[in-house]
């Protein structure tokens, strides 16, 4: 306030003559001061009304407040200073409450300048300890001693003590003045004691003064008196007055001056402003103090602090005044909407809401200095006005600034620099603003322009008031002393002293800027005082003394120019944690709003630094940012954050330096958008691809390893290195000992990062590396420097490190303190590159320090020294550090989030540095770096352990599991099995998952994994499941085929004429793949099997398989199945981890199964397939993963045949054309037309079409190599062989074959047609051995339905006769055929209780082994002789097995197929089809079968092949395949077992092991506890368990176990009665809860983690017993106590918003349509699952979570089946709510009320006072059945900002769900058609939030 700055009269006399003035009436009870002299004693007396008191000359005049009074006092204020001198005539102590602001304090130093007492003062913190009070020991010349403190000061010299911020300081700290307070007395720590003035005097009576100094014994003098200055708790934060002290004061409420009286002083401060504006603010500030408006809780407005703005007006009267009064009470940053809406009606009723035009804004034309060096004379202009403003002005003499960012100017900022200048023209101000957004740009910019020198100082949570204004140290000669502050250093060299994080440190530390601020005062620690520059003077002018002789006495001058500038982020409205604009910090300060830029000027800003950047790239890059700043979603506002104006100019700059720079990259980087929540990261990727912004170099995962290698590259050459295509030279340091030489074996994943790391390098950026644990994140960096050659200083952060330890290690050395610096300070002095490891475990408020380290180039040390920018012209000294030009920062850093529960470094101080998202290698890089550390280890093994954990990163991203497995664990198991080769692998890997042995459920899902990779984790090595082999009957030659002519050379033969065409090719058009994840599962787990691993298609609701096909590429091969209903096309890599799926229905347009057959390719064109339609003889040629489909046209009678689609069911025409595709894989394909006579030979590869006509008509065709064919008559079923001529001559030759029976001559009728023809011969010496005789001929293996399996000797190249040698299947009854193939629908054998097997023997066509000799045919459980059967297995009726023939071993045997899981709809829809399973087979002769329900399966049937496959698999599980015990064993020696019982109940539940007495013990036997053998049910008392082994379990009698069963079966009843639930209920609920358990146990684990942080411990300081505090290191050396800090459980701070519980609102769907296709898909039940599995997870988590339950129908949108004060506490409640739902849903009305319910959900939960809401709704998609369109939904979901709203869709028809999906917010919508997935969608919710968590 005005008053308390202006300057008064110094001497008594021209005081005493203001009296007359000031005099009136008293009846008019007005006081008045007068000043009256008496003559005899030459005393002077003032008196306040009718009170008086004798001024006293004080001994030391210096210390008496100036300046404080002014020439007229309102009544107010003197009222208060009588009622002052009232107390200080009774003897009596004052307490002065009161609201935020200068008032109180102007009050003490008014009355003590009235009545000329000396002061003492001391600023209360929480860091305020005893010794600050009474007495601190310093050490001078080896001896320590005790100097008095302020209390001992003022009660020894008779000073006025003031005590301001009572409410700040800690418990227990003031009660040591209670006895000083009452009693005037004190112990002294140096043995004195302080007595009362009364007693002292009266002991002089009896004692010289002498012999009273000698018992230590010292005289309170009787002026002292203690003033104590506090605020109002609770109202305020602070800790409430402990009883004892508040008696020992009296109180007086100081609420602020009149109104009147504060008009006046307003109207005198701006005479050039209208009184009528004067009178507007004021009523406006006035208005939001008053009562009325007391209950909306509003920050008090800072009225006293409104002489700023009317001394800004004064002088630049065309100022904005809403702007004004946003800087003096910034509401929009502090204020949620409800409290801003009332602040801008009370704004418009005062006519203060009109915004000033931007054309009409301030501009800072120029600034002249005037003739005095500190002050200037700034010209503004404001629309066509100009202002001459006096601005103080700095002093700098020293280089120019050497901040390293470079100012554009623009607009926007052009007028906060503006605004800055009339805030300095008035005092001190901060800038608030969103983390890189320019606030430290503008500062240094703002102190360019005015000639000063910054002196910067970062704040951090832990800084005391000591770090702030002094610190201790010691001298060389181990004295101790005080050392200047920065803050002080700038106060007393007129510098501007830049206060960065102004919201990071307590607003308790922030205190002691108070008086400094307000009134140019401070008292430091040492007793000096600080004083502003005028009062400095007047004390010079008062006292005589000079300024030396001022400084002999502690006392400074305040440099008349210096100025505080403070920079700090906003705060988080509604925050009970990060709301740091208190009302006593809106006090301080005028608050400038540093707002993000527009496009406009962001894009002018970026073109200026950036001016070669190409400018599509940055137009797309500044929309994205001004999109997601401006967006209304939280999720993307939150992003933002991560493209501020600093990361945007990082970007520029990289894409201009780097042409091939993806934008897609860069930004991926700057919002490290791989470990975003999934929702985040989902609603980032939508954003980019509207604008376009894609990927646009491949990833490692579409790249072959070659194709890699190739491009990434590391080489070191000519002093150059070069990592891809990316060069720099290499360093030549002075020592080479600092340079890291590691262990790395590359890569090409981490090749890529490295040479984006040298990019970033090149650049001068600083790098952050961000990762999980174990993914490489050190070798990369130690890599990186030893390429480089750069030497490393290396510091590893952790919970316990602080600001000083991380740049100083404070040691006592002969009682001095010596600081030793850090490896931070030497890699700045050295120019060495600074590893910070985890920095994540260190806090943020300590790691924000190297904020100004790496922006600027600066940080203060905590031995004074400073760090300067190498740019900056210092010269090196002992107080000066110049940063080597080389120096580099790397920093490392755990990904944000659980598990890893470290800070959020990223979030904090990530846009300072270039980031790298640093993962664990892709497959393809992993393997290739795993071979390196393990080269005799199998390659299997390497890609089981790579395809694992792989998996189960995967899982850990999804939140299934919690710890994110590393590649660090894979190579240390690697390692190990390259060095111990015969330990198993299943042994091997315990060594990482052991962790997990007590944790059932992970250990589960982790062994789940595992074992569908392969690794047999806990399988015996005797554990072998082979199907038994049994005998075949004998080979024997059953026939002959003879060729016309008896079998001599000179047959007969016709030559068929051949016509070679072009083959022509239409398209190709594009259908848009899609990619979804190969679950493979590997079979032997815990057996050994045939089969070898299975995994599933993810086929729709209706989809069938119809059609396989798999290429024979050796090394490459692929599976291509074709799906019906609709057609759709499957392609995997046999070895891979995707599926392609092409949607085929716009190319066959319809619903059923198409008569379709596959053909895949190989050699050049490996992958792709060919698609033959039998209907349309359409011929397309398929890329999967490309999507193109071309049309094959032959210019053949089969392009002219019929092309139309049939879209009706029926048999088809006659003279269809079939496929042959046995030459697929060389690229060749045949056709022939049945009924008719041509043949079509197309080879793809080369374009050609070969077609034969053949003089008769073909039923059937065979293969048998790529020159001959096996044709069959139509009519009279004879066969020909068809090849081309040895000659070489034109046209093909057709040989007639005949039958004859072995050894006769008389022809056999025409026989059965082989149905499968094997393309190889069988070598000699299988050959041999499967006939029983030596025999070498060319041979064909071939199958009949009548036989096991044939073998054709001299087929196909002999001429002469064929001899047929078969193995007759035995007679088996047989199912008659019913009707054509063409008319089968395989879900008959699913629909039908009467299995048909004969449909599925000849419907499936055998597969020919070739190098095992081996037919494999599917067949029925029927048509399998009973005693090959194994009798475990139970014989059903729809049992499939396959039927293994071995013709050279002679053996079959019968592998059991599983059962389809077919998954029916809409029955009506389906046409025919083949089989209800297919079968082909590898190029490495394994089986591959594929069923209706999409599951495909790989066999080994060859007996050399499993041979290999056992030993190899016996080798992984080890020598010793003895499951590991992860439970304490303990082995019983006693046999008795006694009847089962609950037992005793321990009353102090001591833990019991063994034994059979006490109930809840463990290892025992008979009583209910855990672990132990034949209790009655289980009972945890939370201790330990000791498991007894199973065998000993086995061990107890069945009698026993009996007995016990029925012991917890009447407890569990006993337990029904006490919830009053049936036992059926009971039974009832334990299913319903078993489906979901897993899944409630994942929530749990969610739930945890967003709580875990929170349970950190802190330091506790100044205690006396702990760990030794380094900061306390010097008060140690004197002898102080309270020296040590221990962690502990922080109190929160009193007044401080109580922590609010997060709430959630489940709104149901319980519809009627929920209960009509409950049938259908099962919502309903997944419905009341979801919920059951809510209400479980919740469970104990009230406090942190109030969760809700309503539903809606068409009856109700609000019905109400869980209120939030009455959760369901047993699982009674939980089935009755249950039952409620069901019933709801099943009598319901029809209709839907999804978005009244939403809108009432989301309004309705903000009522209650929350941390944060959700609002989660769970319905099916059936929206647009009753009108609802998304658009809607959308509005509703995204009504309410505070509100975080989800739709989660958990029914649907087709794909209605997936639709609405698309149309919904990104991020705001799922579906959820298995309840598997909730805990991960719950996770997704919940962590999504922590972008911008409160």
């Amino acid at each position: 306030m005005h008053y308390l700055l202006k300057m008064g009269g110094s001497s008594v006399r021209r005081l005493g003559n203001l009296q007359r003035t000031l005099s009136v009436s008293h009846s008019c009870q007005t006081i008045s001061i007068r000043y009256c002299s008496s003559s005899e004693k030459g005393s002077i007396r003032v008196t306040l009304g009718d009170v008086s008191k004798e001024i006293k000359t004080p001994r030391r005049p210096e210390l008496v407040p100036t300046k404080y009074l002014s020439s007229e006092l309102p009544q107010s204020v003197l009222r208060h200073l009588r009622w002052i001198m009232q107390k200080d005539a009774l003897g009596q102590d004052v307490f002065l409450i009161g609201p935020p602001g200068p008032l109180r304090r102007a009050l003490a130093m008014q009355y003590l300048e009235l009545t000329q007492r000396e002061v003492e003062y001391i600023a209360l913190t929480r860091d305020t300890t005893e010794s600050d009070l009474k007495q601190r020991r310093e050490i001078q010349k080896g001896n320590a001693f005790y100097i008095d403190q302020c209390a001992v000061r003022a009660a020894v010299e008779g000073r006025v003590l003031i005590l301001e911020g009572i409410e700040k300081a800690e418990r227990n700290v003031l009660p040591v003045l209670n006895n000083l307070l009452e009693n005037r007395e004190m112990q002294l720590e140096d043995g004195r004691f302080l007595v009362a003035a009364e007693r002292y005097d009266n002991l002089l009576k009896d004692h010289t003064e002498k012999e009273l100094s000698d018992l230590k014994l010292v005289r309170v003098n009787s002026d002292f008196r203690v003033i104590a200055l506090g605020l109002p708790v609770p109202k305020y934060r602070g800790n409430p007055l402990d009883p004892p002290l508040r008696s020992r004061f009296q109180a007086r409420d100081v609420q602020g001056l009149s109104y009147k009286d504060q008009l006046d002083l307003l109207c005198s401060l701006g005479p050039n402003v209208p009184s009528d504006k004067i009178s507007q603010l004021l009523s406006f500030a006035t208005t939001i103090r008053t009562k009325e408006l007391a209950e909306l809780q509003l920050p008090d407005f800072p009225i006293e602090n409104l002489e700023k703005i009317i001394q800004i007006l004064n002088a630049a009267p065309s100022s904005d005044l809403n702007k004004l009064v946003n800087q003096l009470y910034p509401y929009s940053l502090f204020m949620a909407k409800e409290g801003q809406t009332t602040i801008l009606d009370i704004m418009q009723k005062f006519e203060l809401d009109e915004v000033q035009p931007v054309e009409e804004a301030h501009r800072m034309l120029d600034v002249n200095p005037d003739s005095q060096a500190s002050t200037a004379v700034a010209e503004v202009q404001a629309g066509t006005h100009i202002h001459h403003v006096k601005v103080p002005l700095g002093s700098r003499t020293g280089p120019p600034d050497n901040f390293s960012g470079h100012f554009i100017p623009n607009t926007s900022h052009e007028a906060v620099l503006t605004d800055m200048l009339l805030s300095h023209s008035v005092g001190d101000f901060c800038l608030v603003g969103p983390k890189g957004g320019g606030k430290s740009v503008l500062a240094h910019e703002f102190a360019e322009r005015l000639g000063y020198n910054i002196e910067t100082v970062q704040l951090y949570q832990d800084m005391t008031s000591r770090d702030l204004l002094q610190q201790r140290t010691t001298l060389p000669t181990g004295d101790t002393t005080w050392r200047m502050t920065p803050l002080v250093s700038a106060a007393l060299q007129g510098s501007i002293a830049l206060l960065d994080g102004l919201h990071r440190v307590n607003p308790s530390t922030l205190s002691v800027l108070q008086r400094l601020v307000h009134d140019r005062e401070v008292s430091l620690f040492d007793g000096s005082r600080l004083l502003s520059h005028d009062r400095y003077e007047a004390v010079k002018q008062k006292t005589g003394f000079t300024e030396e002789q001022l400084t002999e006495r502690q006392i400074h001058r305040i440099h008349p120019a210096f100025r505080i500038i403070a920079l700090a982020e906003p705060p988080v409205i509604g925050s009970s944690s990060q709301q740091w604009m208190t009302p006593e910090l809106l006090t301080l300060f005028m608050y400038h709003n540093v707002r993000p830029l527009s496009l406009e000027e962001e894009t002018h800003v970026l073109q200026g630094l950036e001016t070669s950047a190409p400018s599509e790239s940055m137009h797309k890059l500044l929309h994205l940012t001004h999109m997601l700043r401006t967006s209304g979603d939280h999720t993307l506002q939150s992003l933002s954050s991560s493209l501020s104006t600093r990361n945007l100019v990082r970007i520029a700059k990289r894409i201009s330096q780097y042409e091939n720079e993806s934008l897609y990259e860069a930004v991926s980087k700057a919002c490290l958008s791989r470990f975003l929540p999934s929702i985040a990261k989902e609603a980032l990727e939508e954003t980019l691809d509207r604008l376009d912004i894609h990927p646009v170099k491949p990833t490692i995962d579409q790249m072959s390893i070659a194709d890699v290698d190739k491009s990434i590259t590391c080489e070191t050459k000519d002093g150059m290195l070069r990592i891809g295509h990316t060069d720099m030279p290499i360093y030549n340091p002075e020592n080479r000992t600092m340079v890291p030489d590691t262990l790395f074996y590359e890569n090409p994943q981490h090749m890529m990062v490295m040479e984006d790391m040298l990019k970033d390098y090149k650049l001068g950026e600083d790098l952050l590396l961000v990762g999980n644990q174990g993914v490489g994140k050190n070798k990369l960096v130690d890599r990186f420097l030893h390429l480089m050659n750069r030497p490393r200083q290396y510091i590893q952060l952790h919970r316990d490190t602080t600001v000083q330890t991380l740049t100083l290690q404070p040691t006592v050395q002969n009682g001095v303190i010596v600081y030793e610096d850090s490896p931070l300070v030497k890699a700045v002095k050295f120019g060495h590159v600074l590893v910070v490891d985890e920095a994540d475990k260190a806090p943020t408020h300590v790691t924000c320090i190297l904020k100004s380290l790496v922006e600027s180039g600066e940080m203060t040390l905590a031995d004074g020294r400073k760090i300067v920018s190498g740019k900056s012209n210092f010269k090196p000294s002992d107080d000066v550090i110049v940063t080597h030009p080389d120096f580099k920062m790397m920093v490392l850093a755990n990904r944000p989030g659980f598990p890893f529960l470290g800070n959020d470094f990223f979030g904090a101080l990530g846009d300072i540095f270039s980031c790298h998202a640093i993962d664990n290698p892709d497959i393809d890089s992993e393997l290739a770096m795993l071979r390196r550390y393990g080269p005799e280890v199998p390659e299997q093994t390497l890609k089981k352990l790579v395809l694992s954990f792989s998996e189960l990163r995967s899982m850990a991203d999804q939140s299934l599991i919690s710890y994110p497995y590393s590649t660090r664990e894979v190579v240390n198991m690697v390692k190990h099995l390259q060095k111990f080769p015969k330990e198993g692998l299943a042994q091997v890997v315990s060594n990482v998952f052991d962790f997990d042995a007590y944790n059932k459920e992970v250990q589960e899902q982790v062994t789940s994994v595992l074992h569908e990779h392969g690794i047999p984790v806990g399988a015996q090595p005797g554990n072998v499941q082979l199907a038994q082999e049994f005998a075949l009957p004998p080979i024997k030659l059953t026939s002959q085929w003879l060729f016309s002519g008896g079998g001599n050379n000179d047959q007969p033969k016709m030559i068929c004429p051949v016509t070679e065409k072009k083959l022509r090719t239409k398209g190709p058009a594009y259908i848009a793949p899609k990619e979804f994840p190969m679950e493979r599962s590997e079979a032997r787990s815990l057996e050994f099997t045939e089969q070898v691993t299975a995994w599933t298609l993810p086929l729709n609701e209706m989809n069938l398989p119809t059609a396989m096909a798999v290429s024979q590429d050796y090394n490459d091969s692929s599976i291509h199945i074709a799906g019906g209903n609709p057609m759709c096309l499957y392609s995997m890599k046999v070895m891979g981890n995707t599926i392609n799926f092409l949607d085929l229905y716009d190319l066959y347009p319809g619903m059923g199964a198409k008569q379709v057959k596959l053909a895949a390719l190989g050699g050049k064109m490996a992958g792709k397939v060919v698609l033959f339609e039998e209907r349309s003889n359409a011929i397309l040629l398929v890329d999967p993963p490309s999507g193109a489909v071309s049309r094959l046209l032959p210019n053949s009678a089969l392009e002219n045949a019929t092309v139309r689609i049939i879209r009706q069911f029926g048999t088809p025409e006659q003279g269809i054309y079939k496929m042959c595709g046995e030459l697929s894989h060389r690229n060749k394909l045949v056709f022939f037309q049945r009924h008719g006579s041509n043949i079509d030979c197309i080879d793809i590869e080369n374009g050609s079409v070969t077609s034969v006509d053949l003089p008769l008509k073909i039923d059937d065709l065979k293969v048998l190599s790529e020159e001959a064919w096996l044709v069959t008559e139509s009519e009279t079923n004879n066969r020909f062989l068809l090849n081309k001529p040895s000659d070489g001559g034109n046209g093909y030759e057709l040989h007639p074959l005949q039958e004859v029976e072995a050894g006769k001559a008389d022809a056999l009728p025409p026989s059965e047609v082989g149905q499968v023809f094997a393309q190889d011969s069988l070598p000699k010496e299988a050959l041999s051995k499967a006939l029983g005789e030596t025999i070498d001929s060319p041979n064909r293996i071939f199958t009949e339905e009548a036989s096991h399996g044939n073998i054709a000797v001299g087929l196909p190249d002999l001429r002469s006769t064929i001899d047929i040698y078969s193995i007759p299947r035995d007679e088996q009854p047989r199912t008659p055929r019913a009707g054509p193939k063409t008319e089968f629908d395989p879900l008959d054998e699913y629909r039908s209780s009467t299995w048909r097997p004969s449909r599925t023997v000849t419907s499936v066509p055998p597969v020919i082994l070739p190098s095992n000799a081996q037919v494999v045919k599917v067949v029925p459980a029927g048509n399998i002789p009973k005693d090959m059967i194994p009798k475990e297995q139970a014989l059903k009726k729809d049992s499939l097995y396959l039927e293994v023939n071995d013709l050279v071993q002679h053996k079959v045997k019968y592998i059991p197929v599983p059962s389809a899981n077919v998954n029916y709809h809409g029955q009506n829809w389906l046409s025919t089809h083949q089989a209800a399973i297919q079968m082909s087979k590898t190029p490495r002769d394994s089986v591959v079968t594929v069923d209706a329900g999409g599951i495909i399966r790989i066999w080994e049937t060859g007996s050399t092949q499993l041979m290999s496959s056992l030993g190899e698999w016996k080798d992984m599980i080890g020598q010793d395949g003895k499951p590991v015990q992860l439970t304490i064993e303990r082995d019983s020696t006693s046999m008795d077992f006694p009847e089962p019982k609950m037992g005793k109940v321990d009353p102090t539940n001591t833990p019991h092991v063994g034994g059979g007495m006490w109930a809840g013990g463990t290892g025992g036997r008979g009583t209910a506890g855990l672990g132990g053998m034949g209790g009655p049910y289980r009972l945890d008392a939370g201790h330990d368990v000791h498991q007894v082994s199973q065998a000993q379990k086995d061990m107890v009698p069945e009698e026993v176990l009996r007995a016990a069963r029925e012991v917890a079966k009447k407890a569990f009843q006993d337990r029904l009665k006490e919830i009053q639930m049936s036992e059926f209920d009971g039974e009832a609920y334990k299913v319903l809860s078993g489906r979901v358990q897993r899944q409630v146990k994942m929530l749990r684990v969610t739930l945890d983690s967003l709580q875990a942080k929170g349970k950190e411990r802190q330091w506790l300081k100044n205690q006396s017993a702990g760990d030794l505090d380094d900061l306390k290191l010097i008060e140690g050396l004197t002898g102080e106590k309270s020296i040590y800090k221990r962690r502990g459980e922080r109190e929160p701070e009193m007044g401080s918003p109580q922590e609010k519980p997060k709430r959630l609102r489940l709104v149901v769907d319980v519809s009627g349509s929920m209960y009509r296709f409950n049938g259908y898909d099962g919502r309903l039940d997944r419905t009341m699952e979801a919920i059951l599995m809510v209400m479980e997870s919740f469970e104990g988590y009230e406090q942190k979570f109030v969760y809700e339950v309503v539903g809606h129908s068409g009856e109700d949108f609000n019905a109400e089946f869980i209120k939030g004060d009455k959760p369901p506490r047993n699982n009674k409640q939980r089935l009755d709510m249950l039952k409620t739902m069901q019933a709801h849903a099943q009598f319901c009305m029809s209709g839907d009320t999804t978005l009244e319910a939403a809108k009432h959900a989301i309004s309705d939960i903000t009522k209650d006072e929350a941390d944060e809401y959700f609002v989660i709704i769970l319905s099916d998609a059936n929206l647009d059945r009753y009108g609802i369109r998304p658009q809607q939904f959308a509005r509703e979901l995204t009504a309410d900002d505070e509100v975080n709203a989800y739709a989660v869709f958990i029914g649907s028809l087709g794909d209605q769900a997936e639709r609405l999906v698309k149309n919904l917010p990104a991020g705001r919508a799922f579906v959820c058609l298995d309840n598997k997935n909730i805990p991960q969608i719950m996770q997704q919710i919940f962590t999504s939030t922590m972008l911008s968590s409160k």
